[in-house]
């Protein structure tokens, strides 16, 4: 290992007070500790400025030779991803060094103190949201590269929707249990990966392709709510929709109905968006209902759930039913010709609109059903009208 080139402080009893993401103008005057990686170093000379990250954001730090010439020099030292703790006071950012694109952007860390806790070789490539560079070394240096605030906000968005498929399992009494790993081979649709055994010679273990055998056992043992977020492995040719392991949220019931299935799932659903919002990500961009308003997923049917979903990943609003308004989408009509979403059904049967055109195991059929392909598509804007055939 190669000496250091600077000298490094010890951690000791020092502990930081705030993250870099969390202070704003309210927290003016307020002497903090703050640790974290170096992401930008700017020498003006008499002045160095840091960009502080840590999971949370990045905080400006800046450092003035004319109060204290060693803390000056202690900062001139530091480079690109070095460690750090610094301490100082929290003071506002002239109108001018306002920053509209952090969330810390109105305030900065004077710094009275500068502590380097390990320095860093100058990295690969750029902590930046996009990086051009090959796969191959983001893979080598894969802990460079989850430092990145893309990558991060990737993971802690899959912990926080962890966490949302829990909270709301477990408000409707479902039980987390734990099925084994190492198990017995079962007939599936893909091919198990084998284990082989050490105290038993010739004999394998099986990883699980999901956990269907144990949790049936748990339904018939009377556990009647069953729920797992579970790690599953398939012996499969890789595909854009096909890994060798992948997460799943496993779920059972005792005693279910078509209707204690959506009211299960559609909650679940919901919460799960409401995460995905919480955490900063882009709005769906659908011709849907506005934001705040809560859809019945059952509600929509299979032709319009189809529209919807090519509206939304098509990157040419031009080509999404309802034109690029945003506000209408492709409707679903019946065989006389009317919407069966302007009816009064408010008369019908529970589950009588879920039933309309449903018919398993024939999904081209449920789609024709509502619209036949090569037929002209209802647009509610105005903009006249196109075929099926140009969404599928």
């Amino acid at each position: 290992m190669e000496p250091s080139a600077v000298a490094l402080d010890f951690l000791g009893e020092l502990r930081r007070t705030h993250s870099c993401g969390v202070l704003r103008a309210a927290d003016e005057g307020q002497t903090v500790v703050l640790m974290g990686w170096v992401h930008r170093r700017r020498d003006h000379g008499g002045v160095v400025f840091i960009d502080l990250r840590d999971r949370d954001g990045i905080t400006q730090v800046v450092v003035h030779e004319d109060a204290d010439p060693a803390v000056h020099g202690r900062a001139e030292q530091v480079r690109p991803e070095y460690v750090i703790a610094v301490e100082g006071k929290v003071a506002p950012r002239g109108p001018v060094a306002v920053n509209p694109n952090l969330a810390t952007g109105e305030i900065e860390v004077v710094a009275s103190k500068v502590w380097i806790l390990n320095e860093s070789r100058t990295p690969p490539f750029p902590m930046e949201e996009q990086v051009d560079v090959a796969e191959d070394v983001r893979l080598k240096y894969r802990y460079v590269d989850l430092r990145r605030p893309h990558m991060q906000r990737n993971i802690i968005l899959r912990s926080k929707i962890s966490f949302a498929v829990r909270e709301t399992l477990y408000a409707q009494g479902f039980l987390e249990i734990e099925t084994p790993f190492m198990t017995r081979s079962t007939p599936e649709g893909a091919r198990d990966y084998l284990v082989p055994s050490r105290v038993q010679p010739g004999s394998f273990y099986a990883l699980p392709q999901s956990p269907q055998i144990f949790k049936q056992l748990l339904m018939v043992s009377g556990f009647e709510k069953y729920f797992q977020i579970v790690r599953c492995f398939r012996d499969e040719d890789f595909r854009a929709d096909r890994q060798a392991e992948f997460t799943q949220i496993d779920l059972e019931m005792s005693f279910p109905q078509q209707e204690r299935v959506f009211e299960v799932i559609e909650p679940l659903v919901q919460r799960v968006c409401r995460s995905h919002r919480a955490a900063g990500s882009a709005r769906v961009r659908s011709g849907g209902p506005p934001r705040g308003d809560a859809v019945s997923t059952h509600d929509l049917c299979p032709g319009d759930a189809q529209l919807r979903h090519r509206q939304t990943r098509s990157p040419n609003s031009a080509h999404a039913p309802g034109g690029g308004s945003g506000a209408g989408t492709g409707q679903c009509w019946d065989a006389a010709g009317g919407d069966p979403h302007s009816r009064d059904r408010s008369a019908e049967p529970q589950g009588a609109r879920r039933a309309e055109g449903f018919r398993p195991g024939t999904r081209p059929a449920r789609v024709r059903r509502f619209q036949a392909p090569g037929t002209r598509l209802p647009r509610r804007d105005g903009q006249g009208a196109r075929t099926l055939r140009d969404f599928f």
